[in-house]
């Protein structure tokens, strides 16, 4: 076991059940952030990096975005600062029922929800008038979310914040563990780690057509996809059933249910950090283009 995941575990076991806003831990959100980087437009990487380049304008010292894998985690990192933005706690989720069909209306009313957030702040990012600050702060919440979005216990619900609720052992390691956690954490450690491994292993292993085909659609079908996911996935793997109601025996997430799950968890990752790379080349490219918004017909 890594230093890494020994340092999940135990942190695991000793705090207390995790909220549905704490999010991918910061593995998983490096790795996506990472993957988006190398996937990205090389005009792309110049203008995130001149946007990064205001993050002190974030007056957020203690947590910094001088790359694009520290703007990944900023969203978590300033959680502790109570009040300043306690409004965002819902924008890392969207609870949709896994045992209903599909809707997104619901758990976004008012837009409070990661897939609105998302499309949120590629407009804000594709605006040349965006000032400077909400600007790169956009930039570090489009980072963030997108990594939540790929993780699918973010996506998908059962009445249970996202598997929260849903006590379970990952092997041996119990504790305090639950269903969300695991996918957080020890879950995704494995399978970033597995050889080939990092952002470059992981994106190597994706064709250039396949890319292609995981950049196209709009964030309500891989919200859909990842829905899907936290359904037959992660509640059907853990529980069986994944619409039954909990109760009996502490389930266990096994070792051969862990290495069947690795590539599905390489898949998320990478396919989130393509996607983002999409959503940065759109809004910073030169027809800053956004999700939902459509070009002014020529006149």
């Amino acid at each position: 076991m890594s230093n890494r995941l020994r340092a999940a575990a135990l942190a695991a076991a000793l705090l207390p059940l995790a909220s549905p806003a704490e999010a991918y831990w910061e593995y998983g959100h490096e790795s996506v952030a990472g993957v988006a980087w190398l996937q990205m437009k090389p005009a792309t990487r110049a203008a995130v990096a001149r946007i990064l380049k205001d993050g002190a304008l974030l007056e957020t010292p203690t947590c910094p975005v001088r790359t694009i894998e520290q703007a990944s985690v900023w969203a978590d990192c300033v959680k502790p600062l109570g009040d300043r933005f306690s409004y965002a706690y819902s924008w890392h989720y969207q609870n949709v029922d896994i045992c209903r069909p599909f809707d997104l209306k619901s758990p976004c009313k008012d837009g409070n929800c990661v897939s609105a957030q998302i499309e949120r702040d590629a407009r804000l990012l594709a605006d040349p008038a965006t000032p400077r600050r909400e600007k790169v702060m956009a930039l570090a919440f489009l980072v963030h979310f997108v990594g939540d979005l790929h993780q699918p216990m973010h996506a998908g619900d059962h009445g249970d914040l996202g598997g929260n609720k849903v006590a379970a052992n990952y092997g041996y390691i119990g504790g305090r563990m639950n269903l969300h956690s695991i996918w957080d954490g020890p879950l995704a450690e494995r399978a970033i780690s597995t050889p080939p491994g990092g952002p470059a292993g992981l994106l190597a292993a994706v064709s250039p057509e396949r890319r292609a085909a995981i950049a196209a659609g709009s964030v309500t079908d891989w919200s859909r996809e990842m829905w899907e996911r936290a359904r037959t996935l992660a509640y059907q793997t853990l529980l069986g059933d994944p619409c039954a109601k909990e109760g009996g025996a502490r389930p266990t997430l096994s070792e051969a249910q862990t290495q069947a799950l690795i590539p599905q968890v390489r898949e998320d990752i990478v396919e989130g950090g393509i996607r983002l790379a999409r959503l940065l080349d759109d809004a910073l490219g030169p027809d800053h283009k956004a999700p939902g918004q459509k070009k002014p017909s020529a006149s």
